[in-house]
Order: structure tokens, then C-alpha cells, then sequence
């Protein structure tokens, strides 16, 4: 996919992107922090990693196309390079998502992980979730930066 309505398919694809992986990253911490919350949104969390994961390499391949059809620049090179990086974060949330829905089976089954492991677990999702937040900023900020500065520059007066 290149183009939906006319208009380069990464626009609209990167915006899932920006919205899903912060979002998925803030439920996951809520839910590896606190039981409740696991109970009822843990499989929300996998079901919109999993999207998460799925979407990346659609929106990178698509910015790719884009990349092609647009003049090379550094800041451009930069946000694409970037952006060949999120599939790692992706994966790295859903991995986190994995272990938050081992941890909500092994409590639905009353089999308590032990404390060192739970607290592992946590530190993984929290770590992934700020990890994966951070680098959609990094990408997003590298592609603002290259879709507009030149033109924000162009119309302030001197």
C-alpha cells in the first residue's frame, strides 16, 4: 500500500502508530503495577501490541515508499533510520504484553509468581513501555522536523 485517497498511506499509518504504542505502553505499566487492572485489560494490552507490531512494518515500508518519491535530505535520512528502528520496540511491547498475560494466568490459576519474578516482569514492561513512548517521540519529532521545517522557516519574517 502507497497511497490511500490520494495521499501517501505512511500520513495516515503513522498516526496509528503514534497513538496505539503510547497508549498500549500506558495500559501495560497500569496493568503490571496494579492487579485489578490486570485482571480485566491484560488481553486488551496483547491485543493492541500485537496491532502495534503488525502496523510497523506496514508504516515503515510505506515511509520507505514515500522516501523514494521525495528529495533526499539529512534530517530525512535521520528519521528514516529512526524509523527502521520501531519494529524493535514493537516487538519489544508485545514481548512485554506476553509476560504480563503469563503473569495474569499463573494469578487466575492462584499459582503466585515469586516476588523477584513478578518485580521482574514489571521492570520488563515498564522498561519496554517507556522504551517504546520515547522512540515514537525520537521517529515522530525526525519526521515533524523533516515533513515541515523548511516550510515553517519559509514563512517567518525575518
Amino acid at each position: 500500500m502507497s497511497t490511500f485517497q490520494g495521499l501517501p498511506a505512511h500520513i495516515l499509518l503513522v498516526h496509528f502508530i503514534v497513538v496505539l504504542a503510547p497508549a498500549t505502553a500506558v495500559l501495560a505499566i497500569v496493568c503490571a503495577l496494579w492487579p485489578t487492572a490486570r485482571r480485566h485489560f491484560t488481553w486488551l494490552v496483547v491485543l493492541l501490541a500485537a496491532a502495534t507490531t503488525l502496523l510497523t512494518p506496514l508504516t515503515t515500508d510505506a515511509g520507505e515508499w514515500l522516501e523514494q518519491r521525495t528529495e533526499p535530505t539529512a534530517v530525512l535520512q535521520a528519521h528514516t533510520e529512526l524509523g527502521d528502528t520501531m519494529v524493535y520496540f514493537s516487538v519489544g511491547l508485545l514481548v512485554a504484553a506476553a509476560l504480563l498475560a503469563f503473569m495474569h494466568l499463573r494469578e487466575n490459576r492462584n499459582q503466585q509468581l515469586k516476588p523477584t519474578l513478578r518485580w521482574a516482569v514489571v521492570g520488563i514492561v515498564v522498561v519496554a513501555a517507556v522504551a517504546t513512548s520515547a522512540q515514537v517521540y525520537r521517529i515522530g519529532d525526525s519526521g515533524a522536523r523533516s515533513a515541515w521545517a523548511d516550510k515553517v522557516a519559509a514563512t517567518q519574517s525575518p
